[in-house]
């Protein structure tokens, strides 16, 4: 295997790593901003307040997300078999 071969390798696995993560962080994340601003205009300080509402948010979207992640996943596996043999020469 040739040192590009790996950094190749390498950089698809994060990038598929990155793809896949993106969708759930940035629910969580946005779901996170709108309870802080909530809890800042209120004047809430309730430590579940924040929690629930993010652990119900990510769950929905990984809900949502699945069958999309499911392919994606198994396309990148299927195209790093297929690659075993060239990367064995």
């Amino acid at each position: 295997m040739v040192p590009m071969e790996a950094v190749t390798l390498g950089q698809n696995a994060i990038t598929i790593t990155l793809l896949l993560s993106a969708p759930l962080l940035l629910i969580g994340m946005a779901v996170g901003l709108l309870v802080s601003i909530f809890q800042a205009t209120t004047q809430i300080q309730e430590m579940t307040l924040t929690f629930v509402p993010k652990i119900v948010a990510v769950t929905l979207a990984l809900l949502f997300f699945s069958s999309w992640m499911l392919i994606k996943m198994t396309d990148y596996t299927n195209e790093l078999f297929l690659s075993i043999p060239n990367l064995i020469r």
